[in-house]
């Protein structure tokens, strides 16, 4: 059985508010907190496949987001109590 995660990749751009970004840093290190080894494309990708295509839904959820004030996410900066995530990739080699 071929399981959604698992199908052929597409890649895609995502522009949106340095805070959102930030946020989706602190989601996956909440992930590794609970004990899962995730990618922000992976967190993305189940975000949106968790929520229901109901029209009244998906309006609520965009009308909720457009009302949040700039400082929102603002307490996320903070978040020592979450162990810090390496990306993926080859690490920079500090120059001499």
């Amino acid at each position: 059985m071929e399981l959604l995660h698992q199908q052929r990749r597409r890649q895609t751009s995502v522009l949106w508010p340095e805070d959102v970004d930030r946020r989706l840093n602190i989601l996956v290190r909440a992930a590794a907190a609970a004990g899962e080894r995730t990618s922000r494309a992976e967190l993305l990708a189940t975000l949106v496949a968790a929520v229901d295509v109901e029209p009244e839904q998906v309006a609520a959820l965009l009308h909720h987001y457009r009302r949040l004030p700039a400082d929102a996410l603002t307490d996320d900066q903070d978040r020592d109590d979450l162990p810090a995530v390496r990306a993926p990739g080859p690490r920079r080699v500090a120059s001499a």
